[in-house]
């Protein structure tokens, strides 16, 4: 599933970081479709796992500047996040590269993002509208 417009929080920075995660995020299901290499399976994972610490740490830092009054439930949803993010990698890398593992888990990561961003980080645009 490719990022869309209606799924657009306002924020420039914000917007271009969801691009990158679900461009990286759609190689990575095309990659376990395709069954292509476990190393590259496990690179691109790696990558959204980094890729995702730092946009969360972007999305944080942007909203302390804005004194965002939601910050505390980001935070915490970030955390979570990125606590289901190591279990998958963890699962990828334990099982030899089970393209299986990747495959059930596409769902629950598009699902998480799309629900994600359209529940809460839109609530970040709406809020720095207020702000400008």
């Amino acid at each position: 599933m490719p990022w869309t417009p209606n799924l657009s929080v306002g924020v420039t920075m914000i917007d271009d970081q969801h691009k990158m995660w679900f461009e990286k995020a759609e190689k990575l299901f095309e990659a376990g479709r395709n069954n292509q290499a476990k190393e590259y399976v496990g690179e691109l994972l790696k990558f959204l796992d980094d890729y995702t610490k730092k946009h969360f740490a972007d999305e944080e830092k942007y909203m302390l500047s804005i004194n965002y009054p939601e910050y505390n439930a980001q935070k915490s949803a970030h955390t979570t996040f990125i606590a289901e993010l190591t279990k998958l990698r963890n699962a990828y890398e334990t099982s030899g590269g089970n393209l299986v593992v990747i495959i059930n888990a596409n769902q629950m990561i598009l699902d998480w993002l799309t629900k994600h961003i359209s529940n809460m980080d839109k609530k970040i645009g709406e809020f720095a509208k207020t702000k400008a």
